[in-house]
């Protein structure tokens, strides 16, 4: 039996910090997906995708550590967000737009099969959902990312800043979708307290 491995620290690309913006190869990874559309504060579409996700991750690191004995800490719960208007997420903040896929890594040697057999697992329990969640690769590549401390809603500065001076400065365009990392549990953590990793893919301007 191996050591249990935690990704959020053998993965440079889950490390940021407060008031740096930098730039990061993000190797592929593959993740629990699951998508939705809509206000995440209001929208139980939000709460039922995290709801379902969770399931298949337990089974899944369960599963790898019984059958290839391989364990692994279930990594933070992520998120890709995106909008026709990009600017709902830095200034009007129209969250009803905003359309998101929610994502859960789980490591490389987990094979579709295994996968497959976790989900008819979770799904026997009759929690809604799960059938939508699916195992698919990232590829992000080069990324800038900073480390936010503080609610959601305060976000839309540092991401203004992202956007319209440290994007143009590095010579970069923005070339993928708002990628978020929720290193606080936000249903326990005080909004004041939260911690999220703030990514945004680029290319060469």
């Amino acid at each position: 039996m191996t050591d249990k491995i935690d990704f959020k620290k053998s993965l440079d690309s889950y490390r940021a910090k407060q008031g740096e913006f930098r730039l990061v190869d993000v190797p592929d990874l593959q993740y629990l997906m699951i998508d939705g559309h809509g206000d995440p504060n209001s929208s139980p579409e939000f709460t039922g995708a995290v709801e379902a996700l969770y399931p298949v991750a337990y089974k899944l690191k369960f599963a790898s550590k019984r059958e290839l004995g391989r364990d692994y800490v279930v990594p933070p719960l992520e998120g890709l967000w995106w909008a026709e208007d990009m600017e709902s997420f830095t200034t009007a903040r129209d969250k009803s737009r905003w359309d998101w896929t929610l994502l859960l890594m789980v490591p490389d040697w987990i094979e579709h099969d295994l996968f497959a057999s976790a989900a008819q697992q979770a799904a026997a329990s009759g929690r809604p959902g799960i059938d939508d969640v699916r195992l698919e690769s990232l590829s992000e590549g080069r990324c800038l990312q900073t480390l936010h401390v503080g609610s959601f809603d305060s976000e839309a500065p540092v991401l203004d800043r992202l956007h319209h001076e440290v994007v143009p400065a590095e010579g970069v365009r923005l070339a993928g979708k708002h990628h978020e990392i929720y290193l606080s549990d936000f249903r326990k953590v005080v909004p004041e307290k939260q911690r999220t990793i703030l990514r945004q893919p680029v290319a060469p301007a």
